[in-house]
């Protein structure tokens, strides 16, 4: 009993030491091992940065570094290839290496001494998380926010070892409620990056405005990317009071292709929502003929959820769909897209001949189960371009998506019926 309650008072001290190195070097995220040595590495203007030879995602994560360390330093530093037949190192260096023996993709182990930084990971993207933690090590003026620059940038030597915890880690921005210019979309991704977040979800279309360019269909532009003015305060807010302006915005597909590339500089994957069948008014206004109803529709001015969705029942809805999927496809190389599929009221489809006739023809039961039809259609367009969908939790009803991995919104229980139907789940409960 004695010999146990020394173990576990040995295992206490070992974990508590951990921790408060760890606090005492203000990293965020917390790395999973921190042990903080005697003295510093001070990076200067002859700083070297040395990279695997031949590797050209290794020479992005070290590019990363220059470009903030010039940013706070004004430092102009510069890397250069590694031989194969490297010896020993060079002192006020900076070394990256490939170690294929590191336990997973994201893993990586820091060592700062005096004189030298060495980062060691088994790809590139764990090399670049190590960058991210060594930013932290310096003066918050090597960050370039701000401070009064030291005479000294100067680094505590110390041995990190750290893993992510998840494989998903991300953010979402909702850009159609209200629109975000690119230069703020590229702040948004690199305080992504900062946390060591691998995966932006740039919630692109919805009642309230679309916001791709989609070539083949420019209304999509030039009406859906509009709506005519918007709701001042809260939904609940009575009287309700609009300003009176009307509201636009949309990304270009070069904008795009250039956010793509900086996320990916930045180890961040881009998953693009384009919602379906619900949440579709702003598509509906540029094309009424894909509702039930045939319209007119408008671009929401309010929040909430709206009985127009796109009609079920109607071939050209698929069609329409499977171009917009098209060139989204080609923007984003990512693996997945996300289709949204939540707050899809069942109201018009109810009502509607060619969405009733639709049902009768591929025997379903009702409308959630035309629900399901709807995904699985989009789910095969995605699939014929290599990509995988995802959709919010709505999605389990009338029947799941083959290969859908679902994102749990409205608590835990989506999340957790998926998984016991062998899916893949994103949790985010709100």
């Amino acid at each position: 009993m004695r010999h146990h309650l020394i173990l576990l008072l040995f295992f206490i001290v070992a974990v508590s030491s951990d921790c408060q190195n760890a606090a005492s070097l203000n990293i965020i995220p917390q790395p999973v091992s921190v042990r903080v040595e005697e003295g510093v590495f001070t990076l200067t203007a002859d700083t070297r940065i040395y990279v695997p030879e031949n590797r050209a995602d290794w020479e992005t994560a070290a590019q990363y570094l220059m470009i903030v360390a010039g940013q706070g330093t004004g430092y102009r530093l510069s890397s250069q290839p590694m031989k194969r037949t490297y010896r020993e190192p060079r002192p006020n260096s900076i070394y990256f290496f490939a170690d294929p023996d590191m336990d997973g993709d994201e893993a990586y182990q820091l060592k700062v001494t005096p004189n030298n930084v060495f980062i060691r990971a088994k790809t590139a993207a764990g090399a670049f998380y190590a960058l991210q933690t060594l930013r932290q090590l310096f003066p918050p003026a090597f960050n370039g926010k701000g401070g009064s620059a030291p005479d000294k940038w100067t680094a505590p030597c110390c041995i990190i070892d750290d893993a992510p915890r998840f494989g998903y880690r991300g953010l979402h921005l909702d850009v159609c409620r209200h629109f975000f210019p690119v230069s703020f979309v590229k702040k948004y991704i690199d305080l992504l990056a900062a946390h060591k977040l691998n995966t932006f979800h740039w919630h692109l279309t919805d009642d309230q405005g679309w916001r791709i360019e989609i070539k083949k269909h420019p209304k999509l532009q030039t009406v859906a990317a509009c709506r005519n003015e918007t709701l001042i305060g809260h939904y609940s807010d009575q009287p309700q009071r609009f300003d009176g302006k009307k509201y636009c915005g949309y990304y270009t597909q070069e904008e795009v292709k250039e956010v793509v590339e900086y996320a990916r500089r930045r180890f961040v994957t881009i998953i693009p929502e384009i919602e379906m069948p619900g949440h579709s008014q702003a598509a509906l206004s540029a094309y009424p003929e894909l509702g039930c109803t045939g319209g007119p529709y408008s671009a929401a001015t309010l929040w909430g959820i709206f009985d127009d969705v796109f009609c079920a029942g109607n071939e050209k809805t698929f069609e329409f769909i499977d171009e917009v999927l098209e060139e989204v496809c080609a923007l984003f190389p990512g693996p997945y897209v996300h289709v949204g599929g939540d707050e899809c009221p069942k109201t018009r489809w109810e009502a509607c001949p060619k969405c009733q006739q639709r049902m009768k023809a591929e025997g379903l039961k009702n409308a959630h189960e035309l629900q399901s039809y709807f995904i699985r259609r989009a789910e095969a367009m995605l699939a014929k371009r290599g990509k995988k969908l995802i959709g919010w939790d709505e999605i389990l009803e009338g029947g799941l998506a083959p290969t859908a991995t679902v994102m749990s919104w409205r608590g835990t229980a989506g999340g957790i019926a998926a998984a016991k139907e062998r899916h893949d789940v994103i949790m985010t409960p709100g």
